[in-house]
Order: structure tokens, then sequence, then C-alpha cells
């Protein structure tokens, strides 16, 4: 920094609030002061730095390291949020969820000094460890499951289980009879709550809810189910607990004859890159997950500023497109 500050002909406090973009340093300062950095190749010592401060600009993650797209959708917004508001991200990514492996994760970003943690937790088996987390730093959870009671956390999500409702709301305007749905595996929290929208949906609606069909996240089962729809009858509307689930029934539907949305209206849940070039573009349930990140790290901050942090919950939006729906609907229309 002195370095810097002979070339650009300033004080070393200077460079300082130009690092730190303080408002009181004069723009063609601020020039000068960026062209010496640049000049001298200048790199902040974020070591020395946090020695000094006390605080890394790092916040600790801890992942499944579910390639699924929700996840991973999550992990990337709450990079990118992170990034806007000046922190670094490092990611522990564990497979096994037991307390020690969990004290390992917390060990490994206390060595690295994080100023916060966030946990990535859509699986029952998350949760259970998370019970037993004890951090010294604040920490937010990424999850639709309810706060254990002994914990101090703050959790933040989308709604799963409105986003199932408006769904479950539509097929039943379009399908004109009972709304089938293929669930997710049960071990996982998103989908129990989209289960639970579709049941409390068909109970509003005076519609009896069938039996739901259990699933797991993947294409190869929602072909399986939708061939055995087809070979024992289709219902009038299917509400698939994800988009990857739906493709399969596409498939299926279309090898066996079944017209969408004329002789199935089907739904699906997340809003994939690509779900709007399905055949037919399929009806979904888009998350956002870039403003789900920067909810995240403004739970953390006002955490970290000794603010107190109620549960968010940001609402999901159904995109209506032609698996579900052959008109231009009230609702919104995708592309």
């Amino acid at each position: 920094m002195s370095d810097v500050a002979e070339v650009a002909g300033v004080s070393h406090q200077t460079v300082s609030r130009v690092l730190n973009d303080h408002p009181s340093v004069r723009p063609e300062t601020r020039d000068r002061v960026l062209a010496a950095i640049s000049e001298l190749g200048y790199r902040r010592n974020s070591a020395a730095r946090a020695l000094v401060t006390r605080r890394s600009g790092t916040i600790g993650v801890v992942t499944t390291g579910s390639l699924l797209y929700g996840p991973t959708s999550t992990l990337v917004g709450l990079e990118e949020a992170a990034r806007d508001a000046g922190y670094f991200v490092s990611v522990a990514t564990i497979s096994g969820f037991d307390a020690a492996t969990m004290h390992g994760a917390l060990e490994h970003f206390m060595g690295q000094g994080v100023e916060g943690i966030v946990i990535i937790a859509p699986q029952v088996e998350v949760m259970r460890a998370v019970e037993d987390f004890d951090a010294p730093v604040p920490v937010v959870m990424i999850s639709s499951a309810d706060q254990p009671d002994a914990v101090r956390l703050h959790t933040v999500s989308v709604d799963q289980f409105d986003g199932a409702r408006q769904a479950t709301r539509h097929l039943l305007a379009a399908g004109g009879g009972e709304v089938a749905h293929v669930a997710g595996p049960l071990d996982w929290f998103d989908a129990q709550d989209r289960l639970a929208g579709w049941r409390a949906e068909c109970a509003a609606a005076g519609v009896a809810a069938p039996e739901p069909i259990e699933a797991d996240w993947t294409a190869e089962r929602g072909y399986a189910v939708g061939r055995a729809m087809v070979r024992e009858g289709a219902p009038s509307a299917v509400f698939a607990a994800n988009d990857q689930l739906a493709l399969g029934l596409l498939r299926a539907f279309w090898e066996g004859g079944v017209r969408l949305p004329q002789d199935v209206a089907l739904a699906g849940f997340d809003d994939v890159t690509g779900s709007a070039y399905f055949t037919p573009p399929l009806t979904t349930v888009r998350q956002d997950f870039a403003a789900l990140g920067r909810l995240t790290i403004e739970a953390l901050t006002a955490a970290l500023e000794g603010r107190s942090v109620t549960r968010h919950t940001l609402p999901a939006e159904l995109v209506v497109r032609a698996s579900s729906w052959s008109g231009r609907p009230a609702s919104r229309v995708g592309e």
C-alpha cells in the first residue's frame, strides 16, 4: 500500500479509503490510485487484513453436494449474492451427516475464520445433524423444514407448500377432474411440502386426493410412472414433484399417444433451464434462487449485526405453459 501511495502521489490513508470504497475520495484521486494499483499489480493481503480487523470476509457453506437442480441452483444463487455483498464462500461438501462429520466441517470453517455459516438442508438427515450443530458464529439454514426448537438458527426458504397449491389449483381448473401426484422422495422436506400442498388444495376444492405415487427426482422414474398410467388409464391431470419427473411423464405420454393438454394436463416444479422447450412446453412452479441467495445473505448480515432475524419465506410462482392449457389464462404465462 505504501508503494501504491508513492506512485499515486497520495497518502497511505487515501489508498486505504479507495480500497474500502470510502465516499470522501475525489473521483480523480480514486482513478489515480486505481491506476497505480493496476501498474504495480497490488493485491490486498486478506490474511493480514483479517488479523487486524478480525473479519475474514468469508462465509462457510455446508451442502450435500447434490447435483439436482434445486440444491445446485441454491448454491449458485448464494455464492453470487455473497460476492455482491463483499463476501467469499468456502464450501464443505459432505456425504454423511453424523455429528462427527458436521463437527469436522465446523472446525474447518473456524480454522478459516468464517464470519457466518449457511447450511443447505433439504433432507431429514441433514436436519438431524443440524440439531447438534453448535457454532460460535451466526448460522442460517436454507430449508423449508420447521426450525428445531433447541437450535438457534435463522431459516430461509421458498414456499414449497403454496407453490404446490398453486399448481394443483390450476390443474383442477384445467383438467376438470382429480389431480394425481407423483411425489418426490419423502426424506426431502421439499417433497413433503409439495405433497402436503397438493393434498390441501384438493381438500379445499372438495376433490378426493388419490393415493400419491412415490418416486424419486429422476426422469427415468417419471417415464416408468407414465408408462404405467398409459397402460392403466391416465388421469385427467398430473402434478409431478419436479420437472425431471414431468419430463419422463411427457416421454411416456408421447409414446402412448396421450395428448397434452387435451387428454392430460401436466405440471412440474422448479422451472428448470429448458422446461419452456419441452414438447409441449411445461407448466411448472418457478423458484427464484437468486432472490433466495440475497435473502440468505441479508439474514446472515442482520445476525452478524446483532439484529433480530425471523424466518423468511419467498413466494413461489406458477408459470403456465402448453402442457396444461391450450389458451392464455389470466395467470402468468411462460414463453
